[in-house]
């Protein structure tokens, strides 16, 4: 998706969404011998299992150029459900930066005005990147050192998509603890 000024914004229906499994019902409460066996088993495939890459759950990207409004960036993020922009630079199509819902508020909080700010005026240039290979875990570690909430993704083709903090939780808490805390809750997964 790509916003140019002057030009309306145009939302796609849905394709910005990361396809999720449909939940599927839980079984009947079991026994407390029952809960450690699926516990243990729980454990044994979360260990076994290879460690969710960036590629796994990166996000399309949302894009803007750098020469439009705050306002509009704004406006994308809100109906294109993404809580980060990477931003192009118009003659070359190439991204320059990145705008997320933290700058925005910033520039709320300072009294900019968002229908005359600019999108290059709030931007982080050069964000920090990652490869379609990292593990979530090693996200996780940029993202808390650098205290980023996003991180692009690069593959062989260039930008591919985007890794949000909520992404890297989600990836990270899923296979193991959800499993956990279902057990002391005394509920059977």
């Amino acid at each position: 998706m790509k916003y140019a000024p002057g030009s309306p914004i145009q939302v796609g229906d849905g394709h910005l969404q990361l396809g999720r499994e449909p939940s599927t019902p839980r079984p009947a409460p079991s026994t407390g011998s029952q809960r450690k066996a699926e516990t243990e088993q729980i454990s044994g495939q979360a260990s076994a299992a290879a460690p969710a890459t960036a590629a796994d759950v990166m996000r399309p990207l949302t894009t803007v150029e750098q020469q439009g409004h705050v306002a509009a960036a704004a406006y994308l993020m809100k109906h294109a459900g993404a809580t980060a922009l990477m931003v192009l630079d118009a003659r070359s199509d190439r991204p320059v930066g990145i705008i997320t819902e933290a700058d925005i508020a910033h520039a709320v909080a300072d009294e900019k005005d968002v229908n005359s700010a600019r999108i290059y005026e709030l931007m982080t240039t050069r964000p920090t990147v990652i490869k379609t290979t990292t593990n979530v875990r090693d996200a996780a570690k940029i993202m808390t050192s650098g205290h980023f909430r996003h991180l692009p993704v690069v593959g062989d083709a260039g930008l591919v998509g985007i890794v949000d903090i909520t992404d890297v939780c989600r990836a990270l808490l899923e296979p193991g603890v959800s499993g956990t805390l279902d057990t002391l809750a005394g509920r059977s997964t």
